[in-house]
């Protein structure tokens, strides 16, 4: 978000109405910021039940890991406007947190 909001003009007063005329690379940092609170929630949700089931923590953790840098590299495609694989890496972070919940499934509690 600070990529989106580093300029002279952000208005604290009225926060929508100034990200309503981002464009190009800020705008597409917002959004960025944006789909991670989207995202997180999932992810928290997985490792939670990942976590309650027993699931091996290694493996919760590998792909805790593996989430972030997923997300990371989401992150950067996004800001390098490089939508397909910005997609390709969306479907990885997601996949990841699948993977969460199907441990979790496969617990030996």
């Amino acid at each position: 978000i600070g990529i989106a909001k580093s300029t002279h003009g952000y208005d604290n007063r009225n926060p929508r109405e100034w990200e309503a005329k981002l464009s190009g690379r800020r705008s597409r940092a917002h959004a960025a910021h944006l789909n991670s609170f989207e995202a997180f929630p999932f992810f928290a949700a997985g490792v939670i039940v990942a976590t309650i089931t027993k699931a091996s923590p290694p493996v919760v953790d590998a792909i805790a890991i593996s989430f972030i840098v997923a997300r990371t590299g989401y992150l950067w495609c996004y800001l390098s406007d490089w939508a397909s694989q910005r997609s390709l890496v969306w479907f990885a972070g997601f996949g990841l947190s699948t993977a969460l919940f199907i441990v979790g499934a496969f617990a030996e509690t």
